[in-house]
């Protein structure tokens, strides 16, 4: 059973699944990696979803403020182990649930062409490819992505 807990970048789990994530994406991505690094820095994310399978950190995922009522998905990870039982889909929409908590409306996301599992994954939560935004303009492995988020009724 997937346990997901809410934290923050100071979560040693998350610290030690993101240094798996970024030794992947370092193979990956090969010569291209020191430049997306500089754009992935973890610390004071404030919105963090680590998952748990019996105690055992196996994924994560964060978000952080983009725009007005936007946010910026990052640091999608799952443990090469445990994939395939749709534990990033639990985190991705764990997150939608806590952005649209926060005022958000929607989120964007950067992934790579050479990860095209994410890609498929955000596909499938209902992602669509947008122009890429930011430092991303005009990097040709560089896909984005965005998704509006339902709205939370207004409690009285």
């Amino acid at each position: 059973m997937i346990q997901l807990v809410r934290t923050d970048s100071g979560n040693r789990d998350f610290q030690s699944l993101v240094r798996l994530l970024d030794h992947e994406l370092q193979i990956r991505d090969g010569a291209d990696h020191s430049f997306y690094a500089q754009f992935n820095k973890i610390d004071q994310i404030q919105h963090v979803i680590v998952a748990y399978i019996e105690n055992k950190a196996v994924g994560c995922g964060a978000f952080k403020p983009f725009a007005d009522h936007t946010v910026e998905i990052k640091r999608m990870f799952v443990d090469p182990e445990f994939r395939g039982q749709r534990i990033a889909q639990h985190i991705l929409a764990a997150l939608e649930v806590w952005a649209t908590e926060t005022g958000s409306s929607s989120c964007v996301l950067e992934t790579g062409y050479k990860q095209p599992e994410a890609i498929q994954l955000y596909q499938r939560c209902g992602y669509e490819r947008i122009p890429n935004y930011g430092q991303y303009i005009g990097v040709d492995n560089s896909l984005c992505m965005q998704k509006q988020l339902a709205t939370l009724p207004l409690t009285p």
